[in-house]
């Protein structure tokens, strides 16, 4: 395999830095990088903000569930999706701008989504280590008043980066069968039967012997209860009204 595709495949989330800063031209470089990444009709609905303050990486940490490697890696970043700028630019052009539609909401948020993607394999190629950090939805309206973030702009997810202070092993992933289909959808029970016992072997060995759980059971927590329903209000009120 050429060296992108490796890179690409040795991907971990790392939750452990030195104290080695990110420099801001490198941090430049990675912005430029997202920005190449692909985006529906050039719209570019995305904003990016590098929070420097330490008190406010403290509080975002907390937000966020008490992930503490926010305040202290080298770099945080928060992907912002962004539907003032493209709007208000259309407007400029006496356009007669619809807002708060549900595609609106998509677009941004997969432009967010792909932009963030070339910014974390851009700094995984320059030793760089990454974490999203999803938490940031927990109480996405106190980020936002710290953010300082308009109407039709939400928090999307955080991301951590900075020099490796550990390097994890990499997680197995389902197998290609189970997501290559061809032509129709298919079963994939036999495939996912034989992942739980894939990361069941992987918790005994990270954990030391000490998690006994595999794939499915560890999906429990996200669909037996409603995750993050206070996340539809606080969108509307953000100006996607999902119509």
């Amino acid at each position: 395999m050429n060296p992108t595709i490796e890179l690409l495949k040795s991907h971990r989330s790392i939750r452990k830095f030195t104290d080695q800063p990110v420099s801001r031209e490198l941090l430049k470089e990675l912005i430029r990088a997202g920005q190449a990444a692909a985006t529906s009709s050039h719209v570019q609905a995305y904003s990016v903000i590098h929070v420097t303050n330490p008190t406010n990486r403290e509080t975002i940490a907390e937000l966020a569930g008490g992930q503490a490697y926010v305040a202290t890696c080298g770099a945080f970043l928060v992907f912002c999706a962004d539907m003032k700028r493209p709007t208000e630019a259309a407007e400029r052009t006496d356009a007669r701008v619809v807002r708060g539609m549900t595609e609106q909401l998509l677009v941004a948020s997969v432009d967010t989504a792909l932009m963030a993607q070339n910014v974390a394999v851009a700094a995984e190629s320059e030793g760089l280590g990454i974490c999203y950090i999803g938490g940031i939805r927990n109480n996405p309206q106190q980020v936002s008043d710290l953010l300082g973030l308009p109407d039709h702009v939400f928090p999307v997810f955080g991301m951590c980066l900075g020099y490796p202070a550990h390097q994890p092993d990499v997680k197995p992933r389902l197998p290609v069968e189970a997501i290559l289909k061809q032509d129709t959808y298919t079963d994939d029970r036999e495939q996912v039967a034989a992942f739980d016992e894939t990361m069941h072997a992987y918790y005994q060995s990270r954990k030391g012997g000490t998690k006994q759980s595999d794939w499915s059971h560890n999906l429990t927590p996200l669909f037996d209860t409603k995750l993050r329903p206070h996340m539809r209000e606080f969108l509307v009120e953000r100006g996607f009204e999902m119509k």
